[in-house]
C-alpha cells in the first residue's frame, strides 16, 4: 500500500498533527437497546480523530471500518501506517487539514469498544452471553459518540466493504445527520451468498474444540477456527487472476507436494502457504468471538427490513450519494452496486475500481477514487 500521496496531490502546507490525530481513546456511551430485544447496559466505543473540528461543526467526516479493520484509518502523531492511507491525511482526498476525521471501532468489537471479550456487570467477560448486534446497533452507538464529539451532522459519512453497510445505514437512520455517504464495495444487503460464505467462517470457529461455546477466556484461543474462518474470508477478497498469476501452481519454496506417501506429510503449494500466513496473522490479532459477532452482524445486513421495498427504504435519504464498486469483486460483485444505485432517489452512477485484486482493492486501490471522490464530495467549494 502507497504510504505518502503523489505530488499532484499535495495542497499546500500542511498544520502539525496534533497528539490527539490517530490517537485510540474512548467514549463512555451508557446503556444500549438493541435491535433484537437485547441490551447493553455500559457501552464503550473506541475512536480515534484526524483534524480539527470548525466552529460550526460542519466538517466533520465519518469513516467506518470493513469487518476486521480498526479505527486507525490514517497515519497519526505516532506515525503508525493507516489502513486507508492513501485516502485520508494532509492532503489526501480526505485532507485533514481541512476535515475532522473520525473513526470509530464497531459495536462489538475487539479493538477498545464493547464486545465479548469485555467485562460484563458481574466481572467476567461476556464470553457467550454478549447479544446480538446489527449493524443498526453500532450506528446507533456512534451517533452517540457524535453527540459526544459535538457533531449534529456529518459533511460525509465513507465506508468500504461492512463499512459500506454502516454507512448506508446512517444515512437511512439519520438522514437530518448525514449530508454526504460514500458506499465503497458493498450493497444494500446480504446476498444468500455472502451469507453462505460468512456461515462457513463462524462454523468453521464454533467447531473448534477450544471456542468452548464462546467462553474461552483464561483458556487457549480457538486459533485453528479462526484460522480457517480467515482462509475462508480471504478466498472471496481475492480474484481468481491474481491469485493464479501471484501463486499459480508452484509449491512453496523446497516443499515437495508430491514427496509423501500419506496427505498430511505432503508439502504446500505457494497458495497454501500464503492462506496459513493469513490465518496466523489474524488469529495473532482479533478475538474470535468478534469475528462472529460481526460476521452475523454483517450476515444480518439488509436496508430494506422493516422498512418496505428497497426503493421505499432509501426514498427516506437525503445524502447525496456515492457508490463505487471494484470490477473483479466475487464478494460483492458490482452488479449488486448497481442494483443499490439504482434503487437510490435520483440519478447515481457507480463508480469502478479496476483491479485484478478483487474485493480487497477498495483498500489497496482506493486513490483511484480519488478524482471522483474530490468532484463529489472533497472539492474545495464544497
Amino acid at each position: 500500500m502507497t504510504t505518502h500521496p503523489p505530488a499532484q496531490l499535495q495542497r499546500g502546507s500542511h498544520r502539525a498533527r496534533a497528539p490527539q490525530d490517530g490517537q485510540l481513546r474512548t467514549a463512555q456511551l451508557g446503556p444500549l437497546a438493541l435491535e433484537t430485544g437485547g441490551e447493553l447496559p455500559e457501552v464503550e466505543l473506541a475512536f480515534e480523530t484526524w483534524g480539527e473540528l470548525n466552529s460550526d461543526a460542519s466538517n466533520a467526516v465519518l469513516v467506518l471500518h470493513a469487518l476486521t479493520g480498526s479505527t486507525h484509518v490514517a497515519r497519526g502523531a505516532t506515525g503508525e501506517e493507516g489502513w486507508w492511507d492513501t485516502l485520508v491525511g494532509p492532503g489526501r482526498t480526505v485532507d485533514t487539514d481541512e476535515y475532522f476525521v473520525v473513526s470509530g471501532n464497531m459495536l462489538g468489537g475487539c479493538y477498545g469498544s464493547t464486545g465479548p471479550a469485555s467485562p460484563a456487570p458481574d466481572g467476567r467477560p461476556w464470553g457467550s452471553r454478549f447479544p446480538f448486534i446489527t449493524i443498526r446497533d453500532s450506528v446507533r452507538a456512534e451517533a452517540l459518540l457524535a453527540d459526544q464529539l459535538g457533531v449534529r451532522s456529518w459533511h460525509s459519512v465513507l465506508g468500504g466493504s461492512m463499512g459500506g453497510a454502516r454507512a448506508l445505514e446512517w444515512a437511512l437512520l439519520y438522514p437530518e445527520r448525514v449530508r454526504r455517504c460514500a458506499v465503497i464495495a458493498c450493497t444494500a444487503a446480504s446476498s444468500a451468498e455472502q451469507i453462505a460464505f460468512a456461515q462457513a467462517q463462524v462454523q468453521a470457529i464454533r467447531l473448534d474444540p477450544a471456542y468452548r461455546g464462546g467462553d474461552y477466556y483464561g483458556g487457549p484461543p480457538p486459533s485453528s477456527g479462526l484460522g480457517l474462518a480467515r482462509r475462508i474470508a480471504h478466498i472471496t477478497y481475492r480474484s481468481e487472476p491474481e491469485l493464479h498469476a501471484r501463486f499459480g501452481r508452484s509449491e512453496q519454496g523446497d516443499e515437495q507436494v508430491l514427496g509423501a506417501v500419506l496427505p498430511a506429510e505432503r508439502g504446500r503449494y505457494r497458495v497454501e502457504s500464503y492462506l496459513d500466513h493469513q490465518a496466523a496473522k489474524l488469529a495473532g490479532r482479533f478475538d474470535a468471538n468478534s469475528y462472529v459477532v460481526l460476521t452475523e452482524a454483517l450476515m444480518s445486513h439488509d436496508a430494506a427490513r422493516g422498512r418496505g421495498s428497497l426503493s421505499e427504504a432509501l426514498a427516506g435519504a437525503s445524502a447525496d450519494f456515492f457508490v463505487a464498486a471494484v470490477d473483479t469483486d466475487r464478494l460483492y460483485v458490482p452488479e449488486q452496486s448497481r442494483q443499490l444505485a439504482a434503487a437510490l432517489p435520483g440519478t447515481v452512477p457507480v463508480h469502478l475500481i479496476h483491479s485484478v485484486m478483487g474485493h480487497d482493492a477498495f483498500l489497496t486501490e482506493i486513490l483511484q477514487l480519488d478524482g471522483a471522490l474530490r468532484a463529489a464530495f472533497f472539492g474545495r467549494a464544497q
